[in-house]
């Protein structure tokens, strides 16, 4: 699996000999029950929903609580050196359509990011990962970024900074700059268009989603449809 490494240096001071003594200390007497349950890695792409140009490149770390529902911590690569910089919820579409209509406004569509090949899961077996997509047709994610740490075209804050920003989805070719997927796949040896041809035969699994058209025209390039991603009608 390709490596992804943080390219943000936090201000501070180098961890002292006595820190480290209690930390592995730590590691040896106090449990670590939840993050050894983040089993499950993936690798997307985030725009922010009030600022679609601010895309970044997102590492998501989950706990498969049961089949309707997965948690994920979100950090800005996969190496020790990674920030941790979000969560992200994603919950079946049953569990969605039972949300109050008020609260659906902040959970974004999978559809896309599953289709167009651009959600992964690396280093897992070609049949592996077609399964876990499989299962995530038709989910949806809340997700909220705390740092603007990424690999992205903006500028990176050292520190995690402002609000949190609500992340959303890529629901059409041509939303994701072509820069993050292009790099990303050189990074991790990924084919990103590989990855959309396999998963053709999920096509037919795919419903209309509520959110797919949240950002429609809110990117400055040509976009097309991507085949199998429906807006759900709104009444």
């Amino acid at each position: 699996m390709g490596e992804t490494h943080s390219t943000t240096e936090v201000p501070g001071r180098a961890e002292s000999a006595k820190s480290q003594l209690l930390e592995a200390g730590a590691s040896m007497m106090q449990t670590n029950a939840p993050p050894s349950r983040l089993n499950v890695y993936l690798v997307g792409f985030h725009p922010l929903k009030k600022e679609p140009l601010h895309q970044f490149e997102a590492h998501h770390f989950c706990d498969q609580v049961n089949e309707d529902f997965l948690q994920c911590a979100l950090y800005d690569g996969n190496t020790d050196d990674a920030k941790l910089n979000g969560i992200e919820y994603i919950i079946s579409e049953t569990l969605f359509e039972q949300l109050p209509e008020e609260e659906k406004q902040y959970w974004h569509p999978h559809n896309g990011e599953i289709l167009s090949g651009q959600l992964v899961a690396p280093n897992l077996p070609v049949a592996a990962e077609h399964e876990l997509m499989k299962s995530k047709v038709n989910s949806y994610g809340k997700t909220w970024h705390t740092w603007g740490t990424a690999h992205s075209e903006d500028n990176e804050l050292s520190l995690p900074l402002g609000e949190p920003s609500l992340a959303w989805s890529f629901n059409r070719d041509g939303e994701a700059k072509p820069r993050l997927i292009e790099e990303r796949d050189q990074r991790m040896g990924i084919d990103t268009e590989e990855r959309r041809r396999a998963r053709q035969d999920l096509v037919p699994l795919a419903k209309p989603q509520s959110g797919i058209d949240a950002l429609k025209g809110e990117f400055p390039g040509p976009t097309q449809p991507i085949p199998g991603v429906e807006a759900k009608p709104s009444y």
